[in-house]
């Protein structure tokens, strides 16, 4: 079987959105890509109160600054392809209030013929919390629960039922609804996160840091949905933060995923086939100047995968 093969949509400053996102999409799909992904960043704090993923002193990437809303990214890419998922890897779920969310993705999965696969994670930046004013940062694990619960319910049958902290309907008919079931994944790397996945949702989105840590990550995931009693799959999609290069990285001490597409094809097979028919996700654009090299290095790392077996 085929390993799916997904691709990061471009979201930062250096493209021109409106032109950009329906032309990368675009080829993308006409290259046998299976999914088209999005992230979230809502803002940079500036100067920095807290330290990329509140690890005190990393500092956050200047790709960060000026991240282009994920949702209507989505919405870009979905009037531009026929086939390819639309997901997103994450979207900081608790950052939104969560009847507006359930239903603008309901819309979009209407709008792309049923395509939609909604990403969640709960997110790390105390700054992102306090502009949305949702919930506190606090309670973020809380927040994700309802959000999850929301969308369920909305995207359910009528009426709509649904009395949580931050959305309370009584009764409602509420559309449109999704054109079929809308896959719930989430990241999660802890055990209350696995746990959350475990019970609520459909599959699973961790980052590639290397064959042992997913290795590691995929056992105890596993062990704790045998705990709980899951017998339902555990959809995977793998997310690959890759730094592509036109020549070779020079060196043996060369970093994970860094270097020409050949050695980013090396690093991905190490992790092929450690979670059984997980998918993977190629995040190129941070080190693309332009839409052009973007599509240039998705396409050649897509042809080189496929050749390698992947």
């Amino acid at each position: 079987m085929t390993t799916r093969l997904g691709l990061a949509l471009p979201q930062m400053r250096q493209y021109d959105l409106g032109r950009d996102v329906p032309r990368v999409a675009r080829t993308a799909e006409e290259t046998g890509y299976d999914s088209l992904w999005v992230f979230e960043r809502a803002l940079v704090p500036d100067p920095a109160t807290q330290g990329l993923y509140g690890i005190p002193g990393l500092p956050w990437p200047e790709g960060y600054r000026g991240v282009a809303d994920p949702l209507i990214t989505l919405t870009l890419a979905a009037t531009a392809t026929t086939r390819a998922e639309l997901g997103s890897s994450v979207l900081v779920a608790p950052l939104h209030l969560p009847f507006q969310l359930a239903k603008s993705l309901a819309t979009l999965d209407v709008v792309s013929g049923g395509r939609v696969v909604a990403g969640f994670g709960t997110g790390w930046s105390l700054d992102e919390y306090a502009a949305s004013g949702v919930r506190p940062f606090e309670e973020r694990g809380a927040a994700l629960d309802e959000v999850i619960a929301v969308c369920r319910a909305v995207w359910g049958p009528d009426p709509v039922v649904h009395h949580g902290k931050t959305t309370d309907i009584a009764s409602a008919v509420v559309g449109p609804k999704p054109v079929r079931p809308v896959p719930v994944l989430l990241a999660a790397s802890n055990r209350r996160a696995m746990r959350r996945l475990v019970d609520q949702a459909d599959g699973w989105l961790p980052g590639a840091y290397g064959p042992e840590q997913l290795a590691a990550q995929w056992r105890d995931l596993r062990e704790l949905a045998d705990e709980r009693g899951r017998t339902e799959p555990i959809r995977t999609v793998v997310r690959v933060n890759a730094r592509v290069a036109h020549k070779p990285y020079p060196g043996a001490d060369r970093p994970l995923f860094e270097g020409d597409t050949d050695q980013i094809v090396t690093d991905v097979a190490a992790h092929v086939g450690i979670v059984p028919d997980a998918e993977f996700l190629f995040d190129l654009q941070s080190e693309a100047r332009d839409a052009a090299e973007l599509t240039e290095l998705a396409v050649e790392l897509y042809e080189k995968a496929r050749a390698a077996g992947i």
